[in-house]
């Protein structure tokens, strides 16, 4: 990991929860003015296996990020949530209601995330617009389709919200089964 000199953060940690901690889920970065939460969300894993794992995981995220909010400093999380948040998240959800991530329960948890103060960055930003998506299967070319889900994210606290200049989705960067977001600030 490379940083400038006048960008080095304050200290790395974990979540600090050691069953989370132990699959390397979590890694926050700590600035000057904000945290940088960068994580990978559990999958629930199909007939819901490890649901209530992934729904204790985004309670304890959650707070996590809402104790950084407590020291007045802004909370920037992103990375693989690994839910389609809404209908508008992938291209066939009646195809998809009962399939890990897109539970409804899954969709229910990022809904009361949203609700405890943080903002879905490119839903503010492209509200209602179908067609973004950033993974799609390997297995039937869905990418050529764009058949896919929109599973990773960029949200931050809702006060932080108005410094966030610009979001976007690099579906043109191939690699993986998900392309590259990022957002300016």
């Amino acid at each position: 990991m490379f940083f400038r000199k006048d960008k080095e953060p304050i200290q790395v940690s974990t979540l600090g929860v050691d069953e989370f901690d132990c699959e390397g889920r979590v890694q926050i970065v700590e600035y000057k003015n904000y945290y940088l939460i960068n994580a990978y969300y559990p999958n629930s894993q199909p007939e819901r296996k490890r649901l209530h794992f992934k729904l204790a995981f985004n309670e304890a995220l959650k707070q996590k990020a809402l104790d950084c909010l407590i020291t007045n400093k802004h909370v920037i999380i992103c990375g693989d949530f690994n839910v389609a948040h809404t209908e508008i998240d992938l291209a066939r959800p009646e195809e998809n209601r009962n399939n890990p991530g897109f539970y409804p329960e899954e969709c229910e948890s990022f809904d009361a995330f949203l609700r405890s103060g943080f903002t879905d960055v490119f839903r503010r930003f492209h509200p209602g617009e179908p067609g973004h998506y950033t993974w799609w299967s390997y297995r039937t070319r869905a990418r050529e389709r764009n058949v896919g889900w929109r599973l990773d994210y960029h949200c931050v606290d809702n006060a932080f919200f108005r410094q966030v200049k610009e979001v976007k989705i690099w579906t043109d960067v191939y690699g993986s089964d998900h392309c590259p977001i990022s957002i300016v600030i």
